[in-house]
C-alpha cells in the first residue's frame, strides 16, 4: 500500500520505531539512520532477552527496515544524508527537542530542501512548552497523565499498566498521522510537519474517564470491592471464583439476578448499579465464590451475560482465535535464529502484510543504500575507510513460518 514512499528513520527505544514499523510493514521502504554504535534497542532489553546476543527489544520494532549506519557528527555524514533527504517522502525522528536542529536537520532546514517532506516528530510531552526539555518515557507520563490512579484496589498506590501502552498509542497516532499528512500532500504537493507526543497520547487514552471528570467533577475513589474502573456500574472487574477467576463487563441487573438466582441482587434497580456500585458488587463477589469458573461460564453463557477467561501468556499463545488471526507469527533472523513476534495487528483483504526484511544488523545495507543515492564504489569505499559509515554483509533472503 505504501510501495513507493521512501522515509528516513532516526528512531530509538520504543515510539519510533513502532510508528516506522507500521509504515515499513504496510510496504514503505524504511532506511533506519543509526550511529556506528546502533540504535538504543539494540543494546538494552526489557526481561534481559536477548537471543544469541541480538536484542528482543530491538527485534519487536525494527522489520522490514534497512540499516544505514553513519556518523551524523561529521560534515560528510550530513552531505549523505542531505541527499537521501531530498528524495525522502516521510522523516521520523524521536530525539528530544533542539537535537535534530542541533544536527542541522531541524524541519525548517529540511523542507528549503525537499518542500514535499513530510518530518513527523516523536516527543515526550511537545517540542515546545515549559516541559519541552523533560525526559518522556513511557512510565512518567503514565504518572502525571493520571493513568496509574486509575488502576488498583482503593488502598493500593497508585498503578501503572504493566506495558508501555502510552509509547505504543503515541506511535498509532504518528503513524496515522502520517498517513494523513502523506495523503493531503497528494493533494496539494506541500509536505508539512506532524508532531506526535506521549503526554498527549496519554490523554487520548483517558478519552473517557477524563472527559466524564471535565464536566461532572472527581470520578468515584478506587474500588473497595475490586471495581475495574472509578466510573462504571458494577459488575465491572476481575472475580475471584470457586477455583480461579473470571472477568465480568456491563450486564443489566435483571440477568445478574437471575443468573445468580439471588433475592438480594434483585431488590437493585439499574440505577443503584451505577450509584450503589459498591453494595451491588460485594453481593456479586460472595455470590461468584460459590462455583467454579468453568461451572460459571456454562451458567453466563445461558444467561448472555458478558464475561471472558482471565488469561496469562501461556494461555494467549494457544488462544484459538489469537491463532486464527495470525497475531504470533515466526521470523527467520540470521543471528537469532527462529524469532516469535507479533505480527502487524491491521488486516488487509483478510491479509496479514508480509515480512519482507527481517530487523537489520547494524550497517547491513549501508553499501547498497549509498549506490541507490549515485555514490560511486570509490566514494563508498573512503566512507568505510574513513569511518564516516560503517557496513556489514547481510542475508538477503527473509523466510517466514
Amino acid at each position: 500500500m505504501l510501495n513507493g514512499v521512501k522515509v528516513l528513520s532516526f528512531t530509538h527505544f520504543l515510539q519510533g520505531p513502532s510508528a516506522v514499523q507500521m509504515l515499513a510493514d504496510l510496504g514503505a521502504d524504511v532506511i533506519k539512520i543509526e550511529s556506528p554504535k546502533g540504535a538504543f534497542e539494540r543494546h538494552w532489553s526489557g526481561f534481559d532477552a536477548f537471543v544469541n546476543d541480538v536484542s528482543v527489544f530491538f527485534l519487536l520494532g525494527n522489520r522490514n527496515q534497512r540499516s544505514l549506519s553513519i556518523d551524523l557528527r561529521t560534515e560528510t555524514g550530513k552531505e549523505i544524508i542531505q541527499r537521501l533527504v531530498m528524495e525522502a517522502d516521510i522523516l521520523v525522528e524521536n530525539f528530544r527537542p533542539g537535537v535534530m536542529d542541533r544536527l542541522g536537520f531541524g524541519y525548517e532546514t529540511l523542507k528549503e530542501i525537499n518542500p514535499r517532506l513530510i518530518y513527523c516528530s516523536c516527543t515526550g510531552y511537545g517540542s515546545d512548552g515549559p516541559y519541552r526539555d523533560r525526559p518522556g518515557q513511557d512510565l512518567l507520563l503514565q504518572a502525571m497523565s493520571g493513568l496509574a490512579t486509575l488502576n488498583g484496589a482503593k488502598d493500593a498506590p497508585p498503578t501503572p499498566v504493566g506495558t508501555a501502552a502510552v509509547d505504543q498509542h503515541a506511535a498509532v497516532l504518528a503513524a496515522f498521522g502520517i498517513v494523513a499528512a502523506l495523503f493531503n500532500r497528494e493533494k496539494t504537493g506541500k509536505g508539512c510537519k506532524v508532531e506526535s507526543n506521549l503526554l498527549n497520547a496519554a490523554l487520548d487514552l483517558q478519552i473517557e474517564p477524563l472527559t466524564y471528570y471535565l464536566n461532572k467533577g472527581p470520578l468515584w475513589e478506587r474500588s473497595n470491592t475490586g471495581l475495574g474502573s472509578r466510573f462504571h456500574q458494577a459488575p465491572y472487574g476481575i472475580y475471584k471464583t470457586l477455583d480461579g477467576w473470571i472477568a465480568i463487563s456491563l450486564t443489566p441487573i435483571e440477568k445478574l439476578a437471575k443468573a445468580f438466582h439471588s433475592n438480594s441482587l434483585a431488590r437493585y434497580s439499574e440505577k443503584d448499579q451505577m450509584l450503589k456500585r459498591e453494595e451491588v458488587n460485594q453481593i456479586i463477589c460472595e455470590e461468584i465464590k460459590k462455583k467454579t469458573t468453568e461451572e460459571w461460564f456454562a451458567v453466563f453463557e445461558q444467561t448472555d451475560i458478558w464475561c471472558a477467561p482471565v488469561n496469562g501468556y501461556e494461555e494467549i499463545e494457544k488462544d484459538p482465535q489469537v491463532e486464527w488471526n495470525k497475531m504470533i507469527m515466526t521470523v527467520e533472523h540470521p543471528d537469532a535464529g527462529n524469532i516469535r513476534l507479533l505480527s502487524h495487528p491491521i488486516r488487509f483483504d483478510g491479509q496479514v502484510p508480509a515480512v519482507r526484511q527481517y530487523p537489520p544488523r547494524l550497517g547491513e545495507h549501508t553499501e547498497q543504500i549509498l549506490r541507490e543515492y549515485g555514490f560511486s564504489e570509490a566514494e563508498i569505499q573512503k566512507f568505510i575507510e574513513d569511518r564516516i559509515v560503517a557496513a556489514q554483509p547481510g542475508k538477503q533472503e527473509i523466510n517466514e513460518k
